[in-house]
């Protein structure tokens, strides 16, 4: 694998575990601000949590890329790739606030597809209020909705306790993205 791909003049520069907590609160910051317009106020704790960066910074197979354009990071993406099964996910991907509605995000995206040329599915989620974010992964690079996680049908990978407690906060739309190439490479053991 290459240690950075690019697509026009973005690329992806693997983040030295030295800059992850610098990443975890350019993470929240970006996120801080959708919700806060979304919410009609200030949080009270960083949206998301450390500890849900911090698991998907250690996740097996995880790769976390600063997205850079003109030699500055201008967001961030954290990807877990299963070479085995070619299923991969988007953990967390984000253009900070300054550097949005400028192309940065799709051009980031298709880099991170050109890196990973044998996934079969990409999968990804976001909270259902996320406007901005539906319409990039859907218009933009391709998903189809296929889950929406809510009280009557949670995302089984959370505790169930934890979708009683937060109630509407755990809805989520899941994406999926199947690849033009599925099926036509042979994955190595």
């Amino acid at each position: 694998m290459r240690e950075q791909a690019e697509n026009g003049n973005v690329k992806l520069l693997k983040a030295e575990p030295s800059s992850l907590t610098e990443f975890k609160s350019a993470l929240q910051d970006s996120f801080r601000v959708a919700a806060e317009v979304d919410f009609g106020g200030p949080l009270e704790e960083p949206i998301p949590s450390d500890e849900d960066i911090e698991k998907s910074f250690s996740a097996t197979g995880a790769v976390t890329y600063w997205i850079m354009a003109a030699e500055q990071r201008v967001g961030g993406a954290v990807v877990v790739i299963d070479q085995m099964s070619g299923q991969n996910s988007l953990s967390f991907f984000f253009i900070t606030t300054s550097q949005q509605s400028r192309g940065l995000g799709l051009k980031a995206w298709k880099a991170i597809e050109q890196e990973f040329p044998l996934t079969k599915v990409w999968e990804t989620v976001t909270p259902y209020f996320e406007k901005r974010n539906i319409h990039f992964y859907v218009n933009k690079c391709g998903f189809k909705i296929v889950d929406f996680y809510n009280k009557h049908h949670p995302d089984p990978r959370q505790e169930l306790r934890q979708i009683h407690d937060e109630g509407d906060d755990a809805e989520m739309f899941r994406f999926e993205k199947v690849m033009e190439n599925a099926g036509t490479h042979k994955f190595v053991a």
